[in-house]
């Protein structure tokens, strides 16, 4: 195993072509087993580009991020508690508006987000053409065209990566608009919310949640250990969240 400097997480919806991207990336530097206390399989591997070594931890394939299922919590707690350093949403480029639902998902909740369009070559036989460059300036992330099964696109993905570390990118994510009832009772919630978790989350998106009712993530961060101070530990954790 190599001493990863890097945490890359790896989504997207099921039959993505996600695992296969995964497949490529580590080769046989990865190892599967369960996530503590759940079913839900657990994915992680490694690799090293341009000398710098990596951890990728393959998610469970999901369509949103509302921990309806075993699955979305386990997707939902990796990237709110475990902080990847780059997300990677892999999508089908012949269902991309289905597919793009989660990636706005993500965008509320991180913006180091790289947009890996998967299936091309299937969707160039069908005659659908993305234009990626117009896509990314709406989304306002990375958006990279590819095949993983064919192993097109890899290299430039793994560049982006690379500026991404390097601070190369500056991305800025669109802000998803509500209806005025939606916002109106998010800027309520806000104050509260920041109050309570400081800068440790999302705090737009703990308010979404917060409003949708969705009593599991209150648990979640709940369990969370005390709050390490930022000498202690680059990624800090959160500690008891009190209802709001």
């Amino acid at each position: 195993m190599i001493n990863a400097t890097y945490t890359i997480a790896l989504m997207g919806n099921p039959n993505t072509g996600k695992s296969t991207l995964f497949n490529v990336l580590t080769g046989l530097r990865q190892h599967t087993g369960n996530w503590p206390g759940k079913t839900v399989t657990h994915a992680e591997g490694e690799f090293v580009y341009r000398g710098i070594a990596y951890r990728i931890v393959d998610l469970p394939g999901t369509y949103s991020l509302y921990s309806n299922s075993a699955d979305e919590e386990v997707a939902r707690d990796f990237l709110l508690f475990e902080r990847p350093n780059i997300t990677i949403v892999v999508v089908d480029a012949t269902a991309l508006e289905r597919n793009l639902n989660l990636v706005l998902q993500v965008l509320e909740m991180t913006d180091r987000v790289i947009v890996a369009i998967n299936l091309i070559d299937e969707a160039k036989k069908k005659g659908i053409r993305i234009n990626t460059k117009k896509l990314a300036t709406k989304l306002g992330v990375p958006v990279v065209p590819m095949s993983a099964r064919n192993k097109e696109g890899i290299d430039e993905l793994l560049k982006t990566v690379d500026a991404f570390v390097h601070g190369q990118l500056h991305p800025t994510p669109i802000a998803v608009p509500y209806s005025v009832e939606i916002e109106q009772s998010i800027a309520k919630l806000l104050p509260l919310v920041k109050e309570i978790v400081g800068d440790d989350y999302p705090a737009r998106w703990v308010a979404l949640r917060l409003l949708d009712g969705d009593t599991s993530l209150l648990s979640a961060l709940n369990q969370q250990p005390p709050r390490l101070t930022k000498e202690e530990a680059p990624y800090a954790c959160c500690g008891s969240v009190k209802s709001v």
